[in-house]
């Protein structure tokens, strides 16, 4: 029988809704850039949603995916970050949003952490399905809504997280069988250190 680490209260920590929510780097930026102007929670999603920021073609897709970023970039707890984001270059401002993506979601710390730190660490450059096979295993053996998931569900994540790396260039395309080595940007490794956060760190190559 899977051994659920949360048997005590019953809820998992791993939740499968990232097959819907994904990187977002655009939606994340436009969020960030509103946030960015001191505007509230409400006037944010006012504004995405009747200037149509996103371009999705519902509303209620919009409001979804507003109340997903203002989310996730709060879980940063880090005003300088959400700026970073706005105003920083893209590749700067995609890894934080892939930082802000692990604190929301702990399935992406865990990998990120687990699989792509792990790596790092051991200067294993050697990539692919099998990785993500192994990791989805691992939880499936440790978590027992993990062990509930259909295939389609887990597939799908898989496909989200393949295209994250690819955005993040950890990886050059969907088919890579090697991780490229990324530098973590000085703004977000003196975030992460000023936050106490440093567990975050080898998931960018950055060690102690």
């Amino acid at each position: 029988m899977a051994s659920n680490k949360n048997t005590a209260t019953g809820i998992s920590p791993y939740k499968a809704s990232i097959t819907r929510e994904q990187f977002l780097f655009y939606e994340m930026r436009t969020t960030a850039k509103l946030m960015n102007k001191d505007l509230s929670d409400n006037e944010i999603l006012t504004r995405i949603m009747e200037d149509n920021l996103f371009q999705y073609p519902t509303e209620k897709s919009v409001k979804r995916m507003a109340n997903l970023c203002i989310n996730r970039l709060k879980a940063m707890e880090d005003d300088d970050l959400v700026s970073a984001i706005a105003t920083q270059p893209s590749d700067v401002a995609k890894q934080i949003c892939l930082y802000a993506m692990m604190k929301q979601s702990h399935l992406i710390w865990d990998f990120m952490l687990t699989v792509i730190g792990e790596k790092y660490r051991l200067k294993d450059s050697k990539f692919g399905k099998i990785d993500l096979n192994v990791f989805f295993m691992r939880l499936q053996e440790q978590d027992d809504a993990v062990a509930n998931w259909s295939d389609s569900t887990i597939v799908k994540i898989k496909q989200v997280i393949t295209k994250i790396l690819v955005e993040n260039e950890y990886i050059d395309n969907i088919k890579a069988d090697h991780i490229n080595l990324v530098l973590i940007s000085p703004v977000l490794e003196s975030a992460i250190r000023s936050n106490n956060d440093v567990a975050a760190l080898p998931a960018f190559n950055c060690f102690d």
